[in-house]
């Protein structure tokens, strides 16, 4: 058996913290099936993923990328769709939105058009009225 600790990989990484993330994700995958790059000598699967890491069989952006595949939940060929998608309906909204206020336009200008018209036609009933208004006055005179 091997001894290995984690001093002996240290210097592979900046810190401890990512040293046990990249060497804890290595044990996994050897654990699921995948083929280790050292000798296994009936080690268990995290001192071969140490192991793997001080004998530098495999690059520690190679470990790096395998721990972000692991927790990633979406692709960046998902992520433009999602864009896609979304500006879909930005732009599904505008024009919404754009016809809303044509139609709010439309609305305030018929209101303003009966408005008038009313106007008129109250105008048009109080001059004929002031004709007659005017004979009463005549008459009294």
């Amino acid at each position: 058996m091997a001894r290995i600790t984690v001093e002996d990989c240290i210097d592979k990484f900046p810190s401890r913290f990512e040293l046990v993330l990249v060497a804890s994700n290595r044990a996994r995958r050897l654990f699921s099936g995948e083929s280790p790059t050292v000798d296994k000598d009936n080690d268990k699967h995290t001192v071969i993923a140490l192991r793997e890491i001080a004998s530098q069989t495999i690059t520690s952006e190679q470990l790096k990328n395998d721990l972000i595949e692991e927790y990633q939940t979406t692709t960046f060929a998902e992520d433009e769709e999602d864009l896609n998608e979304s500006d879909q309906d930005n732009n599904e909204e505008k024009n919404i939105s754009e016809q809303l206020i044509e139609d709010q336009n439309n609305i305030d200008d018929i209101t303003l058009e009966n408005e008038l018209s009313e106007e008129e036609k109250s105008e048009e009933k109080g001059s004929e009225e002031l004709p007659s208004d005017i004979q009463t006055e005549e008459n009294k005179s």
